[in-house]
């Protein structure tokens, strides 16, 4: 009987306390960053910056334009990665620090050839598109 009280009292004690070590535990590794990963449909490169479409849903798509300011040096809001050979698909991945924009980053094919590369007409001006942006604020809906 003094076995079976022992044991309920350490069961007891030790449930008690997993819940204020499991909390304190998580609460360190947390990150004030988290990120939104999309597929990429389609790029085209512009003078001010990339129109990239991406995927917003099953079926419907959506469009972000990222200024060019964007990728100029280390420290910036934007970087392109190149994709290695084979049958990766492109991909943005948005970053947010404690919710507000922070950076994006664009995970394109290599070769201007594949399919998500796209080429706008001369005669296009999509210049408003491109003023004063200063987040990027994916949609899905």
């Amino acid at each position: 009987m003094k076995k079976l009280i022992v044991a309920a009292v350490l069961a007891v004690l030790i449930t008690a306390g997993l819940p204020i070590f499991a909390q304190s535990s998580s609460n360190r590794n947390e990150s004030e960053y988290y990120y939104i990963n999309v597929g990429v449909e389609k790029i085209w490169p512009y003078r001010k910056g990339y129109v990239v479409q991406y995927r917003k849903g099953l079926y419907q798509t959506a469009r972000a334009y990222i200024p060019s300011e964007w990728f100029t040096n280390a420290a910036s809001q934007g970087e392109i990665i190149t994709l290695p050979r084979g049958n990766a698909w492109p991909s943005m991945s948005v970053y947010y620090k404690n919710g507000e924009f922070s950076h994006v980053r664009l995970y394109v094919h290599r070769y201007d050839q594949h399919i998500t590369w796209g080429i706008l007409p001369q005669n296009v001006n999509i210049d408003s598109f491109f003023e004063g942006v200063e987040s990027l604020d994916l949609e899905f809906r």
